[in-house]
Parts: structure tokens; sequence; C-alpha cells
């Protein structure tokens, strides 16, 4: 195995209220306090594992503002070996086949790269498509929704679980690989973990460094665009009938009324 590459995000902590920036109603990652995505500890801490079993060095990508160093920093000192940071404030408001094309672009300058490893979904957008779009734009394999991988010689393979039951999954290399939740547990970093991410390597690369171009990225090149937002309605209580024989029909009733039956 020469090189994994485990593409990293920060995302606003979901126990940090969330909001939409005034104007482009793009997120405000200003607002919440940052993480790296619980999900991509996980595919870090696969592609760590499969660098102890075979060999190679494992490097994070994101793509993001100046504040993504920080879940950098997190993946390094769980042992990633090094970073490469996509940071251009034209990617700003890109819509997920818009950062795909860029991730894409800046994965086809890594030397060596073997597999790609990317968890299901970020919890900031959900929208679970990314790694299908990279390796549809690289030519490459894809294999989603695992929860066991395992590399020999030049194959992955695993199992892949969705609602419709879990299914024996075999590629060759190089491929793009999304794991979920169940895939492992990862490792805590250690105090030498810490320390030794502020020497390794981070490479910032901006779209110059790239073939993409300002115009093929960000908000006002996006395909799709949030035109307003209002606050979530308060919950409301609720009906409630009191059953003296008859509340069946009074539920039934509730139901016609509501026009859900």
């Amino acid at each position: 195995m020469t090189n994994i590459v485990v593409l990293i995000k920060q995302v606003p902590d979901t126990y940090s209220e969330r909001k939409l920036s005034d104007g482009d109603f793009t997120l405000d990652r200003e607002a919440a306090d940052a993480v790296l995505d619980e999900i991509n500890e996980k595919a870090v801490e696969q592609a760590l594992q499969i660098k102890e079993a075979e060999g190679g060095e494992v490097t994070v990508l994101t793509a993001g503002p100046d504040r993504a160093t920080e879940a950098i920093r997190k993946a390094l000192s769980m042992g990633a070996d090094k970073a490469v940071h996509l940071n251009d404030e034209a990617l700003h408001g890109s819509d997920v086949v818009q950062t795909a094309w860029a991730i894409a672009n800046v994965l086809g300058t890594i030397e060596g790269t073997e597999l790609v490893i990317c968890g299901n979904e970020a919890t900031d957008g959900r929208m679970g498509s990314v790694p299908a779009i990279i390796a549809e734009y690289l030519g490459l394999p894809q294999v989603t929704h695992m929860r066991t991988l395992e590399v020999s010689g030049g194959t992955i393979k695993g199992e892949r679980e969705t609602d419709e039951g879990v299914f024996e999954i075999e590629a060759s290399l190089p491929c793009v690989v999304s794991v979920g939740e169940k895939i492992n547990e990862p490792r805590f970093p250690s105090f030498k973990g810490i320390m030794a991410a502020k020497k390794k390597p981070v490479e910032v690369l901006t779209l110059a460094d790239t073939n993409v171009e300002a115009g093929q990225v960000g908000k006002d090149n996006a395909a799709s665009t949030v035109t307003s937002s209002v606050p979530k309605p308060p919950r409301s209580a609720g009906e409630k009938f009191n059953d003296e024989g008859e509340g069946g029909n009074e539920v039934a009733k509730y139901l016609v009324a509501q026009k859900l039956i």
C-alpha cells in the first residue's frame, strides 16, 4: 500500500447552535464550535489500521477556511502522516458537486494514491454523495456504506450495510471507499501524538494550484441556492383523547380532519 488518502471535514459541533449567515443563507461556521466530524475520525482510524497491516502512509485532505487546520491537526495527532489543505475563498458556498470536483482535482495531484477513504456523510450537510461523485470524476470503483474493510494485495473487500441488508463487496485498487458508523471506534490522540502533529507537513493549496477555475465553484456558480429561511416552529403539545370506549373513533376523526387518512 503506497498512499491512503482520507477526506476529512471540519463541521459545527452538533451540541452547538447552528445558524445560517445573513444574506447568502450559507452555514455560519464562525457561530458555533468547530470539530473534526466524528465519521471522519472513523475514516482516519480505518486508514491507520490498514497502514499498520499493509504499510504505506496516510494523508488527510480537506477543503475549507483557515480554521480547518484544527481538524487537520486532530487527524495528524491520531497518527496520519501528512495533510493537504485546499483553502480558497472562491470555494465559499460551493454545492456538493462543485466540492467533489475540487477535491477530485486535488486528489489527482497526490502521488501514489491507491485508496481514498471517506465518511458516508458529513453532519453539517448530510448529502452523502461526495464519495460517489469523486469516484465518478476519477473513473474509479466505489464501495460505499462499509461496516468492515480489509485490504489484501490489490483488492479491497468488506461488508456493506444498507436498509436493504448486508452485502459482501470486493473491488480492485485504486478505489474510493466510504465507511459507516459501525466500522470501528477511533483511537484517542496521545500526548506524544499531539506534540508530533505540530511538526508534520501540511501542504496548503489554492485553486491556482489545481485545474479548478474560480468560475466552476462557489455560491454564485452553484446549481442550487437557498433564497430564504425561517426558524423551525416550536413543537406543539399535541392532541389528547380520553379513552372511554370511543378513543379509536376520536383518533380516526382527528386523522381525517388533518387529511392524513
